[in-house]
């Protein structure tokens, strides 16, 4: 029976340097897996000369972005096209984080078949309201991103994109970004971590799941307990909200303890993530309705 390939979408300005400690630990559980650059991310991101040191605030504004035009439906289409190539091996399984959640189920809505269990961890999964409306709700009020001060450096409106400075020298911002990504790490670890995220992201928030084909296919949310980015009770939202559009298939769920980007970061906490996804791999039925492996899922 071929093994499964574990597919790795990353979030909000991210790509697919960040998931390299990760599938380090899948591939010595014996995982199959590969990250996937998004459109205008990875190498294909802009990086204008005044990201760099000394920073230019008014070159980095003016510097056209690669994320210009681009839409959550462009990077659902680049997914089609990697997990499509990948399921040529045997199941794919695909695992979005945070905003990674947004072309998963744009995948989801629009190629069900090629996928064999989508695996969201701590991420958006806008299947009964809109992003938009999430961000209005309860249970988002408590994100720490909502503390955060402004870091945009261009209008988006004017750039077409989200440009951020995650090189600011501004001690209060970097507290405010560490306490929303990575609270419970180090210093180095997060401005580590701060070094790989692209400048740029896409404007366009997607749209709501197709119910009928998002539905249709076997899905796991990892929730983080520890998130202050995502807040856990948004993201038990986003849990009920969507096992309640979808009664005959909810989500698998399972915790993990551990901040919003600790999993990719911290060595124990990625250990227990790369457990968990290698169980799941190992539990994704084939194509044929057979198991791949012996693993189990607790």
């Amino acid at each position: 029976m071929p093994s499964p390939t574990v597919v790795l979408v990353p979030g909000s300005n991210s790509n697919s340097f960040s998931w390299a400690p990760l599938q380090r630990d899948l591939a010595l559980r014996g995982v199959r897996s590969l990250a996937v650059d998004l459109p205008a991310h990875g190498f294909g991101a802009t990086w204008p000369a005044g990201y760099q040191a000394p920073q230019d605030a008014a070159a980095l504004a003016r510097v056209p972005s690669a994320a210009a035009g681009v839409t959550v439906q462009h990077a659902v289409d680049h997914l089609v096209d990697v997990v499509t190539r990948a399921r040529e091996h045997g199941p794919v399984v695909v695992v979005g984080h945070s905003r990674g959640g947004l072309p998963l189920t744009g995948l989801l809505s629009t190629a069900p078949e090629l996928v064999d269990r989508a695996v969201y961890i701590s991420a958006w999964c806008p299947v009964a309201a809109t992003v938009a409306e999430y961000l209005d709700s309860p249970e988002y009020a408590d994100s720490a991103l909502n503390r955060l001060p402004n870091i945009l450096t261009a209008d988006p409106a004017e750039l077409g994109a989200l440009r951020m400075n995650w090189r600011t020298g501004d001690p209060a911002a970097l507290a405010a970004l560490k306490e929303s990504m990575l609270a419970d790490g180090t210093d180095d670890e997060f401005l580590a971590f701060l070094a790989l995220l692209d400048a740029d992201e896409i404007l366009d928030p997607g749209e709501r799941a197709d119910v009928e084909r998002w539905g249709s296919v076997a899905r796991s949310y990892v929730r983080l307990i520890a998130d202050t980015s995502m807040p856990l009770a948004l993201q038990d939202r986003l849990i009920a909200d969507a096992d309640a559009m979808t009664p005959a298939r909810p989500f698998d769920v399972h915790t993990l303890d551990g901040s919003h980007v600790g999993f990719l970061v911290r060595e124990a906490p990625r250990a227990e993530a790369a457990d968990l996804l290698a169980a799941l791999a190992a539990a994704t039925p084939s194509p044929t309705g057979e198991a791949v492996g012996s693993g189990s899922v607790s």
